[in-house]
Parts: structure tokens; sequence; C-alpha cells
């Protein structure tokens, strides 16, 4: 295949992925290039890590299918940055567990009100770290943006700090490699990890409650790192001294430094979020239609996102251009969501009914798949479409604790972001819940 051939091939291609998977396109898709299609197989050049990252592990189904269809064989997608021994090299070094999102820097974090001291702390550890705010503590609601600061500082930092180790983890990662590590006996090689760090970025340090042994695990590991004058950060949805059976020495070490709030967006800050995402994913959008979204959704800035994601799939699905009839249209079912009240109990009745179980079995102590896969999805509708508490949520679904209840949307959320099966499994079960009469 000539070489002009195979770049249109590839563009047919991009543009196809795009069309396949609304939610994970993105404007910098255009960086990508096509370093062979041949034998079945295409590789794609990704410009860094976090790119190639990114496409890995959220984009590989919908680039096969794009392939797929436009050169109408079975084709296997691969992702490459740099030389192949370079992939190796950083694979096995001590950035491997670094993986950071390509849009989550501060060039495109937008900043108002609600997050401006959190923005500018973030900032000021990015450049001085361990020297200005010792340990920082970030809280506020799901979805306003403390992952994409953790994210952001590390990014930064690892721009700055040349050979710096950072270790970015989530809380429940952070404690499940620590039970790992006493039933493997490699203990020693755990606290080495984590303990041996330039920088220490923990998100949802909430799921250190109830968890005795880890958090007497977290204590040494915080100690070990501010001792020795290293940078500490975590995030969590409320401040350290609200946190559920959290020991009183690690909410007092939490405060010795700056704890800074994130609350949800104002109108203002909201039409310029709508604004920057449209942008990161090349989508067009007027003045108009940016206040329109900012108006509608309130919430969050997942909900922003995925109003925007909602209107992409309208255009591309039509054809037509992106307007103001065309974006009221894509979002009528979310609208409509957010004003009609919604109970767990319309949401059980919709997913008992997909999944043909009783409601009995999503009460019970059984773990089979075909039983504990609804359930979740369950916990993690009710957590999205409702104002149930964790613990409200848990109980109608058998008295589960708020822990099982957040455990399980974070894993249904992971699966969505990952499996293109789940997310349009979650979306036809999102619309049959919110049409519910």
């Amino acid at each position: 295949m000539a070489a002009g051939e195979l770049e249109a091939v590839f563009t047919d291609i991009l543009e196809r992925a795009k069309a396949l998977d609304p939610a994970n396109a993105r404007q910098w898709f255009d960086k990508l290039t096509v370093r062979h299609l041949r034998g079945g197989s295409l590789e794609v050049g990704c410009p860094d890590d976090a790119t190639y990252q990114f496409l890995r592990d959220n984009c590989r189904g919908s680039f096969t299918r794009a392939a797929q269809q436009i050169t109408g064989h079975l084709v296997a997608v691969d992702f490459k940055v740099g030389a192949d021994e370079r992939r190796v090299r950083r694979s096995t070094g001590p950035e491997a567990e670094l993986k950071l999102h390509p849009d989550y820097t501060f060039e495109n974090f937008v900043v108002g009100p609600s997050n401006r001291l959190a923005q500018a702390s973030c900032i000021a550890v990015s450049q001085s770290p361990g020297n200005t705010y010792n340990p920082l503590f970030l809280y506020g609601n799901s979805g306003l943006g403390k992952t994409h600061l953790l994210h952001a500082v590390c990014y930064e930092a690892k721009q700055r700090l040349d050979g710096a180790f950072i270790q970015f983890s989530g809380c429940e990662d952070f404690v499940n490699r620590f039970i790992r590590g006493i039933q493997e006996g490699k203990l020693a090689g755990f606290q080495s990890q984590f303990r041996k760090v330039d920088m220490l970025v923990i998100d949802d340090v909430q799921f250190l409650r109830e968890r005795e042994q880890s958090q007497e695990e977290f204590f040494h590991t915080f100690n070990a790192l501010y001792n020795n004058g290293k940078q500490i950060i975590l995030s969590a949805d409320s401040p350290p001294g609200q946190i559920p059976s959290l020991e009183e020495r690690l909410i007092s070490r939490f405060n010795w430094g700056l704890v800074a709030r994130i609350d949800p967006p104002s109108y203002e800050t909201r039409i310029a979020i709508v604004q920057k995402k449209a942008d990161l994913r090349g989508l067009a959008i007027s003045d108009e239609i940016a206040e329109y979204v900012a108006r509608k959704v309130h919430a969050n800035i997942r909900e922003l996102e995925g109003a925007l994601t909602a209107i992409y799939a309208v255009a591309m699905t039509t054809g037509r251009q992106i307007t103001l009839e065309l974006a009221q249209r894509a979002l009528e079912g979310q609208i409509e969501s957010a004003v009609r009240h919604i109970n767990i109990t319309d949401i059980i009745e919709v997913v008992t009914k997909h999944f043909d179980v009783r409601l009995a079995d999503l009460q019970s102590k059984k773990r089979s798949q075909s039983i504990t896969e609804p359930r979740q999805i369950c916990m993690y509708l009710a957590r999205n479409l409702t104002k149930h508490s964790l613990e409200e949520i848990g109980g109608h679904l058998g008295g589960r604790d708020h822990t099982t209840v957040m455990h399980a949307c974070n894993k249904i959320g992971q699966a969505k972001s990952s499996d293109p099966k789940m997310h349009a499994l979650l979306a036809e079960l999102t619309k049959q819940v919110t049409q519910t009469p």
C-alpha cells in the first residue's frame, strides 16, 4: 500500500473510531501516526507515554472495530511510543506505575472561585515538592476535578524534576497491594515501593476507613516520607476530620499541611469547562450551546463531559452539524432525568428485569457473577442517578456498608471506561430508568 493511500485509510480509521466511541474521542488523535498496516496488523505511533496509556486502556476495542470496518479484514491493533527498547526499559523502571491521563494537565484545568486555592496549591507543590504545602490534602464531592489536579501535579513534577520517583495510586490499590504483600510474604518490597519515593500521591484516601492494618501501614509510610522531606498529596470526598473510622493520628497528620476544598463550579465556570472539554475533543460548539449545557447541567464536571458526549454521538450518528436544536435533542433524556425524581426502586426494577434476577437475590449474600454484577450495577446507577447516601443505597441491597457500595461504584466505573459493552449497557439502563413514567 502506497504511503499516501495508507495515510488516507488511517484517517478514515481515526474518524470511525471517534464515531464508535465518542466518550474517548480526542482532538489529539490527529497527532497519531500509522507505522504500518500489513499482515492483519495495524501499528499506531503515539507521541508520548500518556497518550499511549490512554489509548491502550480505553481505545483498543474501538480502534480494532474501526480498522476492521474500514479495511474489511480482521485487523489487530497495537500502540507504540518511541523505540521498542524504550518501551521495555520504561515498563520495568520505577515509573512503570505512573499512569497519567493526557487531558489532565494544568493547561486544561479551568480555574474558578470554587477551585482556585486547590489549583494554586497544586502548582506550588509541583514546582517545589516537599517545601511548600506538605501534606497537601484536596477534598470535595465526586466529579469536581480532584483527580485532574493530581494527574497535573505528577505531570508537571515529572517534567521539572528529572529522574524523580513519583508514585501515584488510588487508595484502594494501595490497600490491595498491601494485602497482597502480606499474603505473598513480600511486605518489605511493598514498603520500599511506597516509602522510597520523592512524591506520593494517593487518590480517594477515604478508603482507609475501617481498615486498621492499612491505616497502620499508611501511618508509618506517611512518617517515613514526611521526615525525609518528601511530598505527600492526598484527596478524599470529605475533610480529614469527617472521614469515618479514621484514626486520630492520621487525621492530625493530614491536617499538618494545607487542606483545600473544591466546590461545584459556578455557572460562568461551567461555561468555560464546556468550551475547554469541547476543544479537547475537537468539537466546534457555539457560545449559545455552551451556555445551554451549563444552565442545564449543574452537578459536576463529569456530567458536563457526559452531556458533550451525548451531543457528539447524536451529531456523528445523524451526520448533522452541532446546533442548539441538536444539543437540546441530545440532552433531552439527561435533562428529564435531572428533573424527575428517581428512586432506587426504579433502578432495581429495570436492572432485575434486564438480568432476569429477583430482588431477593440482589439482597442476598450470593456472590456468583450472575448476581454480583447486577447488584454492583444497581449501586453504581443509584449513586449516579439519585441523591441517596452510600449507606442508604447499601441498605436497599441487603444492608451492605458504604465501603462495599463505593467499591462497586469504582469497579463498574472502571469497567465502563475500559469495556465498550459495559458502557453501552449502562447507557441503555440509564435511559430505561430515566424514561420510566
